[in-house]
């Protein structure tokens, strides 16, 4: 038996993509994502990259993500094991439409900072 798509409104306050949108548009939700856009990247590396984030902010980002289904966590069976973070399909997806709204940014940003000054 077919069924319809299960309608999704991110006005609702009981619709679940709410909760991914939070996920995502965090500070460091956005960070991290646009980060993982370009390649996989191990724990340390993704610190080094966002400036500010703490290992327990990075650490509870990641399990949210990963959660979703955006990022992928995978344990390399190496000698000492470690582990690196990827973005999955719907991760990959979601990604470029953050990474589409830094570039706009950095494009409004002359506009920003000339508002700034005048007010």
């Amino acid at each position: 038996m077919a069924h319809d798509p299960i309608p999704f409104d991110v006005f609702s306050t009981m619709c679940p993509s709410r909760e991914v949108l939070e996920h995502v548009t965090s500070r460091w939700g956005v960070l991290t994502l646009a980060v993982l856009s370009t390649e996989p990247a191990r724990f340390g590396e993704l610190r080094r990259s966002i400036d500010g984030i703490s290992e327990k902010m990075l650490s509870q980002t990641l399990k949210a993500l990963e959660a979703d289904g955006l990022v992928d966590r995978r344990v390399q069976s190496t000698l000492p094991p470690h582990v690196d973070y990827a973005l999955t399909p719907s991760g990959q997806q979601v990604a470029e439409g953050v990474r589409t709204l830094i570039v706009s940014l950095y494009g409004v940003m002359p506009d920003v900072m000339r508002a700034r000054e005048t007010a």
